[in-house]
């Protein structure tokens, strides 16, 4: 197996995917940020200081996803037909997991953006959050789904 972002002589390029077919691509991630018992309660209660904790991070996860390629050199900017990003508090692990979905319909997938989905959302809960839980842990982000393209259906 090679590494499709290197070139005959080692330098980084953009894949070439004009060739490929577009189908329709979608792609799940998820994460996780655990934080104290009360930083929880707070999120849930909807007090924080800084307003709506999940509705913010649903935004910015979203926007993420649309601006994946900006942040990440080699991939691709693509036009999005839809992001979906749900939040889940679960409270007897202290944690909220962050699971995004992102279509479109093209010649290239859209793992990246679901998993930069997932990643901003955590931060924008941590950013919002850091002034009561400095100790908040992101952790087991992970694509969980990918489908479309010529690899077909992926799960975890």
């Amino acid at each position: 197996m090679t590494l499709t972002h290197f070139d005959a002589q080692g330098q980084a390029h953009m894949v070439d995917v004009a060739d490929k077919t577009s189908t329709h691509r979608r792609a799940t991630a998820e994460g996780w940020i655990e934080m104290l018992p009360a930083t929880r309660e707070l999120i849930e209660s909807g007090h924080a200081k800084k307003g709506d904790v999940l509705g913010v991070a649903r935004i910015a996860a979203i926007q993420a996803a649309k601006k994946t390629s900006d942040l990440i050199p080699l991939c691709h900017p693509l036009a999005l037909t839809r992001v979906a990003v749900e939040f889940t508090v679960v409270p007897e692990r202290n944690a909220v997991c962050c699971r995004a979905t992102v279509e479109t319909v093209g010649q290239t997938g859209v793992e990246m953006e679901a998993l930069t989905a997932v990643q901003v959302g955590l931060l924008t809960i941590y950013d919002m959050c850091k002034a009561v839980d400095r100790g908040m842990t992101m952790t087991g982000v992970r694509l969980v789904e990918k489908m479309g393209g010529k690899s077909g259906h992926w799960a975890a």
